[in-house]
């Protein structure tokens, strides 16, 4: 098993190393919060899309629907019931609008949960948090030797090859 650098696990890792490992870990971190951004933006925008598209259903059912809907309505309600053909034109009428206040219904159901939901404000907040944790992050203590026990550094001399 090895560590996300290479180095094997539980090996001594140069500062230079620990830097580059907690650099890549943090360009993962944000990366992963930049794809859950465009995620909640892209589920909002299809149910914005789904709002919009009830409404405009709703609109055209209600236009086209209604001359064609009204006279044969009309006079099924008036061979059934024998009523006032007014009557049975203003009945044909209601059951349109109704249909279409259904329809606007659904459409304000999902135009309130598209406007309800807080992706990318959640996400901001996320990144918000994690860079306070990152400018409050202090590095652990080193213990201070004594000045006579510093330990002496040994010259290595390297090959040429």
């Amino acid at each position: 098993m090895s560590a996300p650098d290479g180095s094997p696990v539980g090996a001594e890792r140069s500062i230079g190393q620990l830097f580059a490992s907690a650099t890549a870990e943090m360009s993962e971190l944000v990366h992963d919060e930049i794809a859950l951004a465009k995620a909640q933006l892209k589920q909002d925008v299809k149910r914005g899309a789904v709002s919009g598209g009830a409404f405009s259903v709703a609109g055209v059912l209600l236009l086209f629907s209604l001359p064609m809907l009204n006279f044969a309505l009309a006079y099924g309600i008036r061979t059934w019931s024998h009523w006032n053909l007014a009557l049975c034109f203003l009945l044909s009428f209601a059951a349109n609008v109704l249909v279409a206040v259904a329809l606007a219904l659904i459409g304000v159901v999902f135009a309130k949960k598209a406007k309800k939901s807080k992706g990318p404000q959640k996400v901001a907040a996320s990144v918000k948090e994690t860079a306070g944790v990152l400018q409050n992050a202090k590095p652990h203590p080193r213990p201070e030797l004594p000045r006579d026990e510093v330990p002496a550094i040994e010259a290595v001399a390297r090959s040429a090859s």
